[in-house]
């Protein structure tokens, strides 16, 4: 893939954030023996789906193994927390989260870096303030040559699987961002084995995906996450 190159860095706010949009891309970029470094803001634990079977105050301990367990099978062996409350869809990070990410884009000098748009792909809040310190700190301190994306669908994924997926109320008004394929500067069509890693992983995070997969079945997951895209947001 032209530009998706070097050590990667990956800015995003919840576990299962990161499996969802750039999976296969991270499995594929570690199977190259290149850097991974994925960053995850928040535990999740504002994101029960039900307080009887998954207790809000055991949350994010939950959300914390399930990513760790996906991990494991996408051979990314280097994750930071940054221990950001998860409050609600409405409310922003707080700000010392900024911080964090500028002093690990100057530490890893990544190639690429992978985030949300400045939509925050469904319109939650938090994943806005992620967009924003990831791409203040790629002007700031990534290297020369380094790529900034953002994640995106093209319109023929949106009209096949939106509506399915906001039967469970994913994506707010107005998402996700919807770009023609052709404007796409990665549009990574999973090979089947890593497809299916995805897969696992994605089913690693049950707190989140259990109800959808029992709903939709497997076979819409794997045709939903089969392929990654992404804009190209800024070159160094």
């Amino acid at each position: 893939m032209e530009g998706f190159d070097g050590s990667v860095l990956g800015v995003w706010a919840h576990p299962d954030d990161e499996t969802y949009l750039s999976a296969g891309l991270m499995a594929q970029a570690a199977r190259e023996a290149r850097r991974v470094m994925c960053v995850t803001a928040t535990r999740g634990e504002g994101g029960s789906m039900d307080d009887d079977l998954w207790p809000p105050e055991t949350m994010g301990d939950v959300r914390e193994q399930e990513l760790l367990r996906g991990f494991d099978i996408l051979g990314v062996t280097e994750h930071e927390f940054l221990g950001l409350p998860d409050i609600d869809m409405d409310s922003p990070l707080p700000e010392a989260g900024a911080r964090r990410i500028l002093e690990l884009m100057r530490e890893i000098q990544p190639q690429t870096v992978l985030t949300f748009g400045p939509d925050g792909m469904t319109g939650h809040v938090a994943h806005m303030s992620v967009s924003r310190w990831a791409t203040d700190a790629f002007h700031e301190a990534a290297p020369v040559g380094a790529r900034l994306f953002y994640a995106v669908y093209t319109q023929e994924w949106a009209d096949e699987f939106v509506p399915e997926m906001n039967r469970f109320g994913v994506f707010r008004p107005g998402t996700p961002p919807v770009v023609p394929r052709e404007e796409l500067a990665i549009a990574y069509r999973l090979p089947a084995d890593l497809l299916e890693l995805k897969l696992l992983a994605i089913q690693e995070h049950v707190s989140q995906v259990g109800g959808m997969v029992a709903s939709f079945g497997e076979d819409f997951f794997r045709r939903a996450m089969a392929e990654e895209s992404f804009r190209l947001a800024a070159v160094k």
